[in-house]
């Protein structure tokens, strides 16, 4: 009923910059708070930022001042601008939304969705 895409992810230099990119779509009412994850091979998903609803957003120690997150409420779409890019920032990313959607019944319901993830390389 829900679905997340992602897209921007790709291979970069060092102090480099990406976008990422990651539009909700299908029966939604209102997506609530929105974020983004990494994960490397071996590892769990990690926090990287997260904004509300009302914009109010929270930043992994590792990326403060270089990442930027943003969302797009009218377009149900949430970004993250990344500069100054590390190698340690190599992993596949993911996006996550809190989505109130409308289901076939007419009846509200609440869940949290992830997208299928965009591998972010960055080279040294």
């Amino acid at each position: 009923q829900v679905q997340l895409v992602e897209s921007g992810g790709g291979l970069v230099q060092a102090g480099g910059s990406l976008r990422l990119s990651c539009a909700a779509s299908g029966r939604i009412r209102s997506v609530n708070a929105m974020g983004w994850y990494h994960q490397t091979p071996g590892n769990s998903r990690e926090l990287v930022a997260t904004i509300t609803s009302m914009g109010t957003t929270e930043y992994a120690d590792s990326v403060k001042g270089r990442f930027t997150i943003s969302r797009d409420n009218a377009k149900n779409t949430v970004y993250l601008q990344m500069n100054n890019l590390k190698p340690e920032d190599t992993a596949v990313y993911y996006c996550n939304a809190d989505i109130t959607y409308i289901r076939y019944t007419g009846v509200p319901g609440r869940s949290d969705y992830w997208g299928q993830g965009t591998q972010v390389t960055v080279s040294s």
